[in-house]
């Protein structure tokens, strides 16, 4: 037998993400690189599992997700992203956000079709669509503040560009969009007929009074957006794999109709447990970004005094840390440097790009638990230049 792969594959390979997690467990490090979110899980929305499983809520359900957690979904849009959305039809419960993801390219395009994304970019958003026949695109955005320009934006549209993706707060740069930037989102959209598709998993992270907007809230974008949203950092349950999507009701009808050849349907006591999680009160919010906004100080600061250069976040849990300093070639040689130094796993930043600005760049993680990131900026301190690694010693 003649072993033959898809050719939708060739080209692809498990991201630096994976990469580095696998080395650190390799070493008994600490992973300040995937985003893994291990705090704990809210009692709320843990009980709310446990309830759903005890009342026996665990065959299948409509592919569009249980009614419970659609209503409490379309409370929520309404409440915190100024959106107002019918969860008849146009809410669609997932399988992770990369599930609906995965759902929205595969209802919506055609191969061939560009979509444009802002680098740096979240990379299973590039090999998504890659694995979906579709063609990236992209615009870099210059650090450190990684503004969106209008001429940039219209610039980088081609002929066959199909969509642009936003991933509001960024992972990684934590960069927020200003509402003057996504009316820039809107003029360029609206001139190119273009769907917008956002990825706003981090909307509850924000820091220094930066206020999320959801773009599909901003002036006549909602026709146009699939908004990408979820649960699995705001309630630390990032192995539940629990997402949606907001759209329109044919691209919603869409959605739902290749969520179910895919997945069929989200895990169902699952979904019980984050539509008690979004019943939670608004304290417990502001306590989320009040806790992780600490956690942002304790890894920035020991990231700066040891001689690493913080691009300080606006929101997310990651930071990117210009590495140039330390005299590496390349980011991957860096963060496993700093591995083998120090025990502190990172991600290269070439894994959110396609040229060269990621190569002076690491990201690190900071959804740990505090005490985990005090031992984490001890050792960082251990971290030297390439020329005074070992590997280099006479």
């Amino acid at each position: 037998m003649t072993l033959s792969l898809s050719r939708r594959i060739a080209g692809l390979q498990i991201s630096d993400i994976r990469l580095m997690t696998r080395e650190c467990q390799r070493v008994g490090g600490i992973n300040l690189g995937q985003g893994l979110g291990d705090l704990p899980v809210p009692p709320t929305v843990r009980e709310g599992v446990i309830r759903a499983i005890r009342d026996n809520h665990n065959t299948y359900a409509l592919p569009e997700g249980i009614a419970e957690l659609r209503r409490a979904i379309a409370v929520k849009l309404s409440r915190d992203n100024g959106i107002h959305a019918d969860p008849e039809g146009e809410i669609v419960v997932t399988h992770g956000t990369t599930g609906a993801f995965a759902a929205t390219l595969t209802a919506l395009f055609n191969p061939g079709d560009g979509l444009l994304l802002l680098e740096p970019y979240y990379g299973y958003h590039l090999n998504t669509l890659l694995l979906s026949g579709l063609e990236a695109h992209f615009l870099t955005l210059k650090a450190p503040d990684f503004p969106l320009e209008e001429a940039a934006l219209r610039a980088a549209v081609r002929p066959n560009t199909r969509a642009i993706v936003l991933c509001t707060p960024s992972n990684p740069s934590g960069k927020m969009l200003s509402e003057a930037e996504i009316r820039v989102v809107e003029r360029i959209a609206s001139d190119n007929d273009l769907i917008v598709i956002t990825d706003e998993i981090y909307e509850y992270i924000t820091y220094d009074d930066h206020r999320h907007i959801s773009p599909a809230s901003v002036g006549s974008l909602r026709d146009r957006t699939v908004s990408i949203l979820g649960f699995s950092k705001t309630f630390s349950i990032t192995g539940w794999r629990l997402g949606y999507a907001v759209a329109p009701e044919p691209f919603a009808a869409a959605i739902k109709l290749v969520t179910d050849l895919l997945y069929v349907c989200a895990p169902i006591p699952l979904q019980y447990g984050a539509a008690a999680g979004l019943g939670a009160g608004i304290e417990y919010f502001s306590e989320l970004r009040a806790s992780y906004q600490r956690k942002r100080e304790i890894l920035c600061d020991g990231l700066a005094a040891a001689g690493f250069t913080p691009l300080i976040p606006q929101g997310a849990y990651y930071v990117l840390a210009d590495v140039t300093r330390f005299g590496y070639p390349d980011a991957r040689t860096a963060a496993l440097a700093l591995l083998a130094q120090t025990g502190i796993a990172g991600i290269p930043g070439s894994a959110f790009y396609q040229g060269g600005s990621g190569e002076k760049l690491i990201r690190f993680c900071f959804a740990k638990d505090d005490t985990i990131l005090e031992e984490a900026v001890q050792r960082l301190g251990d971290f030297r230049p390439a020329a005074a690694s070992p590997d280099n010693a006479t």
